[in-house]
């Protein structure tokens, strides 16, 4: 059933343009039919691009558009037709305007509001809250995202981060994510099926070579697949350790060995002198390399029952010193190596692995000195892709990921007119 209604709106609102308004009705009290018609007398020839000769008017189309006060909007047009006699067999051209695609079955603006509702949601919810076929929005997002990334919008990268992770929880889906950082713009550049340096590789050798003359460092875990694929490409003097990786693994030699001190101590202890090195164990469960002086007070008597403890604390602490100070690359690589004599030569086992991992990677490592760089950046941008992929229940397809990556991060500024 509809309803005429006795109201003004703009078309420059609307969005619209070669257009006037005729009618406004409401229908079924809950859709909104605005019905325009062409104010351009002009149709181009589909085949020679040549002004046609005006034919009719094709069959009225409706499209769905933005919506307005709460109402379903639709748009209701019957297109000019035009017939070429320049052409042999003389074809006719039906109209297209700039604010809808032929065959579209949504206006442009419609479709660049839906990618902006997409933005931190599902396709699932904007389909429900839309009322429109998730295969629509699907399509729509292929029309409007591409699957890889543009390299012609790219002035320059910096810094390059890779990092992998996975697609389905419990699945071991992983995939390898390489994003880059410029001018505190983080973007992401690709998302490879697995983490092999053979596929990071093929990926670095595809940017320009304008562009790969931009990168300043690349950061990354101390898996060999992401070291060895970047030193290939451009290097081993940017190809940076992450600190924060790299801390991991020399605190987790403290924990293992946290861990067999208490075991051995909880037998060599009464219960009452267990129970008195409760405080100390929590604030050494921490994870920290800092205490305030009265933390460390608590900690003395713990220290006192466990004195290789306290010296792993302290090794494990001036490592951290190390990476907080101002120290030049050659500066850091003395430190580090005086670090590992002083370890060996002690009574300390637990730092056997790390000491290994430390020399095989001290080139890398010590790049950190250079620059400062780190992967934080890398991680932060994971923790939004961990949140997007349990949000979507999961993302199988690759391609697909790229897209919504594209849409989370860079939608703001892609649609942001749209959903205003």
């Amino acid at each position: 059933m509809l309803q005429k209604l006795d109201m003004v709106i703009p078309v420059d609102v609307l969005g619209l343009s070669g257009v006037e308004i005729v009618d406004i009705y409401l229908r079924d009290k809950h859709e909104l039919i605005i019905k325009v018609k062409s104010t351009q007398n002009e149709t181009t020839c589909r085949k020679c691009g040549k002004i046609c000769q005006s034919h009719g008017h094709d069959r009225p189309m409706e499209l769905r558009h933005l919506p307005i006060l709460g109402y379903k909007t639709f748009i209701q047009l019957s297109p000019k037709r035009g017939i070429c006699r320049l052409c042999d067999d003389s074809p006719s051209t039906t109209q297209t305007l700039d604010w809808y695609e032929r065959n579209a079955r949504q206006t442009k603006p419609y479709q660049r509001y839906l990618m902006f509702s997409l933005i931190n949601s599902t396709v699932a919810d904007v389909s429900r809250k839309e009322d429109i076929h998730a295969h629509t929005i699907e399509s729509i997002i292929d029309k409007e995202i591409a699957t890889e990334v543009d390299f012609s919008k790219i002035k320059a990268i910096g810094v390059l981060g890779i990092d992998e992770i996975s697609l389905r929880k419990g699945r071991q889906k992983y995939v390898t994510v390489i994003t880059s950082r410029h001018q505190g713009e983080t973007r992401v550049l690709k998302v490879l099926d697995g983490r092999k340096k053979e596929t990071i590789e093929k990926f670095f050798r595809s940017i320009p070579k304008h562009l790969g003359k931009t990168v300043s460092a690349v950061c990354s875990d101390l898996y060999d697949g992401f070291i060895n694929a970047a030193k290939a490409v451009f290097g081993a003097q940017i190809v940076t350790a992450d600190r924060f990786h790299v801390a991991k693994l020399y605190r987790k030699s403290l924990v293992k060995l946290r861990k067999s001190e208490l075991k051995r101590l909880k037998q060599k202890l009464s219960d009452l002198e267990y129970k008195e090195l409760k405080d100390a164990i929590a604030i050494l469960r921490k994870g920290r390399d800092y205490f305030t002086e009265e933390e460390t007070s608590i900690l003395q008597l713990l220290f006192n029952h466990s004195p290789k403890l306290r010296l792993a604390y302290l090794y494990s602490h001036r490592l951290t010193t190390t990476f907080n100070a101002n120290l030049t690359k050659t500066e850091a690589l003395g430190v580090f190596m005086r670090w590992i004599d002083e370890v060996n030569n002690s009574e300390l086992k637990c730092f056997n692995t790390f000491i290994v991992t430390l020399q095989k990677y001290m080139n890398e490592i010590t790049n950190y000195f250079l620059e400062r760089n780190n992967s934080g950046f890398v991680e932060g941008f994971n923790n939004r892709l961990k949140v997007l992929t349990r949000r979507c229940y999961g993302l199988k397809n690759i391609s697909r990921f790229f897209q919504r990556i594209k849409i989370d991060t860079e939608g703001l500024h892609m649609f942001r007119f749209a959903g205003a």
